[in-house]
């Protein structure tokens, strides 16, 4: 069969299929460009998710009539710009398009119309493309001073084949939706208004650009909650900066929809990132919980490369030890300085689980003293126990006695001092005041109360405690009886042994053992007795994945919390006043004593507002 050159129309097609891959990839496009023109308020419409309509305007700089007819020919860009030699730097892409692909893509797969005045000019012109055939240049109405109008029908009628891979009209307009809140996120100075089938469902006025804004912008799309427990982050290292904002780790998720990533602007989804991020968090968090953040990479274009796909969402980067190093080491940084901190939906969720008893007190007019075998409540509340009876006048038993674990004496109480001193009620967590089922204890601030889970505080103390002195000193080690070796594939083995050094300081020794092995003489002596074949392809999948180790680091953190969790402080021990202050000192000088270590808060906070609220007050 003869090589034959194909027709442009088809060229066209079937380069779409790589750059429209569905309505919210024509949209990414096409909200890309009018960013790229300077466009400050952006307003998107989309009907029959996408498929039946499409629409983005803008109030960007605008084309020239001249410049329509070259917007939808293929590899015609604004964007580079050749030098005096005539050759155009791939390797410095400052914009967030470039390609020059969108517009000829969509017009040889739908209907679209792109209208647009440029500032300056008096009159507006419009050009439609219908299936990969361009009509004239012709004048049109415009709205706006300045910008430009795209307008996209029947998308795919050109290729039906591709509709038939389409998901359901609301599965694609939430596609869309999802990728306007990205754009919108890496944008805070520009407003975005989303139609769906003629409904507003998002509608962000334009925020001041910086941290407060981005902030604000955030809040709106990922709600107050994250707004109330984001961390800022805000470092740099060899001319790479992350900033961005990570949520605490109690505030965690059940998968990974709320982690985005942007690189110079540009939402994307690396995996270099994603490893980082879990990396950042592994101490923290259970396997199966993630954090939430909106993290953003500003690196010199040229140690970037953009141009990996058409799609622009995959990056490479020059030096990936350095972007993860900084990844690792701010989130760790912005952690660590959260202290104690726990997340405030912890305290939401235990306000929600509290009922109001209206039926308290019916048909009783006094409790006497109970003893052992005196009536137990009902679930239904106090309304149907009729036990021992007194005249309301009498006063009951105990009622004007100290209560809880907090002897007396401990602080003392006078007519001329009812209260603790301040510096007993004034530490974070406030001075405790008891220990309930023997497993809480509760403790009084001068704003409210904290109910502290006492074997899950002191376990984080222990953690944190066996943590720092790994850090200190290296790991202890174990020789093995027999050294042994580990059947990998040659590259995997390659990249092993690459981390020979960093293995070691984790206790792990290995060597090469020939092509494609790798021999094991030592391990650390926290494992025990282990896996090591296991140990060393887990190793060797993250090496592939990451280019860490994660595999040994998770093991030897998830020995230590093993650890901490015989050698801390047990559920059901009584404890005595001293020692439960001395607890809550310690959680207040000990990093990420907020949760334990899977991510479970280990102490909630009420405020007296909230305490208020539950008995009515306010």
């Amino acid at each position: 069969m003869p090589i034959r050159r194909l027709p442009p129309e088809t060229v066209n097609r079937i380069a779409a299929g790589e750059v429209v891959e569905r309505p919210a990839s024509a949209v990414k496009e096409l909200v890309e460009n009018a960013l790229d023109a300077g466009a400050t308020r952006l307003e998107i419409q989309a009907d029959g998710g996408g498929l039946t309509r499409i629409l983005i305007a803008d109030d960007g700089h605008g084309m020239a009539p001249d410049q329509l007819a070259l917007a939808i020919e293929r590899h015609a860009t604004s964007k580079l710009e050749p030098d005096d030699a005539g050759d155009v730097d791939l390797l410095r892409i400052a914009t967030l398009g470039f390609r020059g692909e969108a517009l000829p893509s969509i017009g040889s797969v739908a209907r679209l119309t792109l209208t647009s005045r440029a500032i300056g000019q008096s009159d507006a012109h419009a050009i439609t493309v219908e299936g990969g055939d361009a009509r004239p240049v012709a004048p049109a109405a415009f709205p706006g001073p300045h910008g430009a109008r795209v307008e996209v029908r029947d998308l795919f009628y050109a290729t039906p084949a591709r509709l038939k891979f389409m998901k359901s009209e609301r599965a694609e307009a939430m596609a869309i939706s999802e990728e306007i809140k990205r754009q919108a996120m890496a944008h805070e100075a520009v407003a975005f208004t989303l139609d769906l089938d003629g409904r507003t469902t998002l509608r962000l006025p334009a925020e001041a650009p910086g941290d407060i804004g981005r902030l604000k912008r955030l809040a709106a799309l990922l709600g107050r909650d994250f707004e109330a427990n984001a961390l800022l982050i805000d470092q740099a290292r060899d001319g790479v900066r992350l900033s961005g904002y990570a949520g605490l780790p109690t505030y965690s998720r059940g998968n990974a929809a709320h982690q985005y990533l942007f690189v110079n602007g540009r939402p994307v989804r690396d995996r270099l990132l994603q490893g980082a991020l879990r990396g950042a968090y592994a101490d923290f968090l259970a396997r199966d919980r993630h954090p939430a953040a909106v993290l953003f990479l500003d690196i010199d274009p040229l140690y970037v490369d953009v141009n990996v796909h058409p799609a622009k969402a995959e990056v490479r980067f020059r030096d990936p030890a350095l972007v993860r190093g900084l990844i690792v080491g701010a989130l760790r940084h912005a952690l660590a300085g959260a202290g104690h901190r726990a997340s405030t939906t912890v305290a939401d969720s235990v306000l929600a689980g509290f009922t109001a008893h209206e039926g308290v007190g019916r048909g009783v007019s006094g409790v006497g003293p109970l003893g052992d075998d005196a009536s137990t409540p009902q679930s239904t509340g106090w309304s149907g126990w009729t036990g021992w009876q007194v005249p309301s006048s009498q006063t009951l038993p105990g009622l004007e006695e100290r209560s809880g674990r907090v002897e007396p004496g401990e602080y003392p109480r006078t007519s001329h001092n009812p209260h603790p001193t301040p510096s007993d009620i004034d530490f974070p967590l406030g001075t405790a005041r008891a220990q309930v089922h023997g497993t809480y204890i509760v403790a009084q601030t001068r704003d409210g109360l904290v109910v502290v889970d006492q074997h899950a505080a002191h376990e984080r103390l222990v953690y944190e405690r066996m943590k720092t002195q790994m850090a200190q000193g290296s790991v202890a080690r174990q020789a093995l009886l027999s050294p042994e070796v580990v059947e990998l594939d040659q590259a995997e083995a390659d990249r092993v042994v690459a981390k020979a050094d960093e293995l070691a300081q984790l206790g792990l020794i290995v060597e090469p053992f020939g092509a494609g092995a790798v021999l094991v003489r030592e391990t650390p002596a926290l494992l025990g007795d282990t896996d090591v074949q296991g140990l060393i392809r887990d190793i060797a999948d993250d090496l592939s994945e990451h280019g860490s180790a994660l595999a040994l680091t998770e093991r030897l953190g998830e020995v230590c919390g093993t650890m901490a969790c015989h050698g801390s402080v047990r559920a059901g021990r009584v404890l005595s006043a001293p020692e439960m202050n001395a607890l809550l000192r310690q959680m207040e000088a000990t990093p990420h004593s907020g949760q334990c270590n899977h991510g479970r808060p280990t102490y909630v906070e009420l405020k007296l507002a909230d305490l208020e609220k539950l008995f009515g007050r306010r």
